[in-house]
């Protein structure tokens, strides 16, 4: 397919969300799109995401990818991802530009049932988002309400697959399993979704930290002890419980995403603010990434750390295949070491995107 690049969306050191739309009008490609470029030599992480989203291109909750390219354009050679438009914005847009910078109980349940859905069909078919924050959550214009879907499969990678010493993912939304031992399994996304879920409910981090706090001691906390974050007090007995069962510190003992959906939090209706019953929309139209944004999110403050490297393996446009994985099994003093002090740019953690309204 032969496309045009439109205006920028977003914009970092190492790449660029555009508008998109193709040459010529049809009825298999979208009249509008975005698209994800990069350099050639920072394109790992873009190269991941096309391969899983082409193993789950048929659900509503998950956006729909159209296929990558490489081009050149002022002398540059650009590695190039077509994805799905959403004119909403991201959760995090969301909840940041509400009256009181924090979400209805009724809103907060209707996202929460599609992203579990979303989640539902990611781990059925062996995936790990591993990145699962209201950053990487797009919201798209359903038949009664916005409907979200999940983006950004960058850091995502196949269940059960060593990759070795790599963190994967945002240090507050990380599941204690995963900051202490590297582990990065389904267990691991539910356990973020439940922080995605406290934050739309307060508006702020699952774990209260303030920009001076050390973020040793922040990771410490979070993959040492018995600690878990806050349960919001403004919550319903519903919505408390539903946390409780995210923020189970033994994976094996936390709820699946499966048995989520059933729980009356998100249960087939809600009742919205005066009481009038919302029924719960699990189809949307179409939405597109959002723009990669810092591990911490907290206004001011420059991180001292960086979540995560990408895979050091090679990855082909034409076999859609990585080589395998290095593996390595380091002690979990160093795990947190490293953490805390390692700075690798890449599409998950770059300090300099533009944040936009669409």
């Amino acid at each position: 397919m032969e496309w045009v690049r439109g205006e920028a969306v977003g914009r970092g050191s190492f790449g660029s969300v555009n508008l998109a739309k193709p040459r010529k009008q049809g009825t298999r490609f979208p009249q509008l799109m975005a698209v994800k470029s990069c350099g050639s030599s920072h394109s790992a992480s873009l190269m991941n995401e096309k391969f899983v989203l082409e193993q789950l291109s048929d659900c509503p909750q998950i956006i729909r990818c159209f296929g990558g390219d490489s081009s050149f354009e002022s002398g540059e050679k650009l590695s190039n991802l077509l994805l799905e438009y959403a004119s909403g914005g991201s959760l995090a847009e969301r909840v940041k530009n509400s009256g009181d910078r924090r979400l209805p109980e009724s809103e907060v349940r209707l996202h929460t049932r599609s992203v579990l859905r979303g989640l539902c069909y990611i781990h059925r078919n062996g995936f790990v988002h591993c990145d699962v924050k209201l950053q990487n959550i797009l919201l798209c214009s359903g038949n009664q309400n916005d409907v979200a879907k999940i983006a950004d499969f960058g850091l995502a990678k196949r269940a059960g697959e060593r990759v070795g010493f790599e963190m994967r993912g945002t240090p507050l939304y990380m599941a204690p399993e995963t900051v202490a031992a590297g582990e990065i399994e389904p267990p691991a996304d539910v356990w973020g979704l439940g922080c995605l879920v406290a934050e739309m409910v307060t508006g702020a981090p699952a774990w209260r930290c303030s920009p001076d706090d050390d973020v040793c001691k922040l990771l410490m906390r979070i993959g040492v002890g018995d600690q878990i974050p806050d349960i919001p007090g403004n919550m319903s007995a519903e919505g408390k419980d539903f946390l409780e069962k995210c923020f189970v510190r033994d994976p094996a003992k936390r709820w699946t995403a499966e048995m989520l959906l059933n729980h009356p939090f998100v249960i087939d209706q809600v009742h919205d603010d005066d009481d009038h019953t919302v029924p719960l929309d699990d189809t949307c139209e179409p939405s597109t990434s959002g723009s990669p944004t810092g591990p911490f999110d907290f206004p001011g403050w420059e991180s001292p750390c960086s979540t995560t490297s990408l895979p050091s393996r090679e990855y082909s446009w034409d076999t859609n295949a990585w080589s395998p994985p290095s593996e390595s099994n380091l002690a979990s003093a160093e795990r947190l070491r490293r953490l805390a002090t390692e700075g690798r740019p890449d599409w998950s953690v770059s300090e300099g995107w533009i944040a936009v309204r669409w």
